[in-house]
C-alpha cells in the first residue's frame, strides 16, 4: 500500500510539473500574442484561461504537453517577435515565414537548445543575425533569406556541425562567407543578392567584416 501511494504521489508530482512548464509556455505564447497584429483572426484561438496551449491552432505538443513546434507561417501576421519565444525550451521547429514580422531577431532564441529548423524567411526583420544562434547545437535548417537583416555573418555559427541547410540571400549582409564547418559545404546561392557582402574568406589576408 504505501508503495502504491508513493507512486501515485510521483504520478502527481510529474503532472505538475508538466502542467507548470505548460502554463509557462502558454503564458509565453500569449505574451507574443499581444505583441502582434492578426487581421485574419489566425491566433483566434490562443486562450490564456485553457489549462496549456495544446488545443491551440498552429501549436503543436509532444506527450508530455510541452510546445514543440509553432507554425504560423503565411498567415499575414505583423509585430515584433520578443524574448518571450526564448521561453520556449522545448521547442523544436520555429516557422514563421512569409509574414510582416519587422524588428530584430530576439537573441533569446539562443534558448532554445532543442531547435531543429528556425524558418524566419520573407518576413521584414531588420539588425544583425544574433551571435546566441551559435548555441542551438541541434540546428539543422536555418532560413533567414528575403529580409532586411544587416551586419556581418556571425563566425559562431560555423559551430554548429549538425546545421545542413542554411539561407541567408536577399538580405543587406557585408563582410565576408565563412568558409569553417559547415559553410564549406554551403553553395553560394545561400548568400547570394547581399550586395555588400565579399565572397568566401580569404582567411589571414582580409577582416571577416570588410566592408562593413
Amino acid at each position: 500500500m504505501v508503495a502504491r501511494v508513493a507512486a501515485l504521489a510521483a504520478l502527481l508530482a510529474l503532472a505538475a510539473a508538466a502542467a507548470r512548464a505548460s502554463n509557462d509556455e502558454g503564458d509565453a505564447l500569449y505574451a507574443l500574442r499581444q505583441r502582434l497584429r492578426d487581421p485574419n483572426g489566425v491566433l483566434q484561438s490562443w486562450d490564456p484561461t485553457l489549462v496549456n496551449p495544446c488545443t491551440w491552432f498552429h501549436v503543436t505538443c509532444n506527450q508530455a504537453s510541452r510546445v514543440v513546434r509553432l507554425d504560423l507561417g503565411n498567415s499575414n501576421i505583423s509585430g515584433s517577435l520578443g524574448p518571450e519565444l526564448g521561453r520556449l525550451v522545448n521547442l523544436k521547429y520555429l516557422e514563421l515565414y512569409r509574414n510582416n514580422f519587422d524588428g530584430e531577431i530576439p537573441k533569446e532564441l539562443g534558448k532554445l537548445k532543442n531547435l531543429i529548423s528556425l524558418d524566419l524567411y520573407a518576413n521584414k526583420l531588420t539588425g544583425e543575425i544574433p551571435k546566441s544562434i551559435s548555441k542551438l547545437n541541434s540546428l539543422r535548417f536555418m532560413r533567414l533569406n528575403n529580409n532586411k537583416l544587416t551586419g556581418s555573418i556571425p563566425r559562431e555559427l560555423a559551430k554548429l556541425s549538425n546545421l545542413k541547410v542554411i539561407d541567408l540571400s536577399n538580405n543587406d549582409l557585408c563582410g565576408t562567407i565563412p568558409v569553417d564547418g559547415p559553410f564549406s559545404t554551403f553553395p553560394l546561392r545561400s548568400f547570394e543578392n547581399n550586395s555588400r557582402l565579399n565572397g568566401p574568406e580569404l582567411q589571414g589576408l582580409v577582416p571577416y567584416d570588410s566592408g562593413c
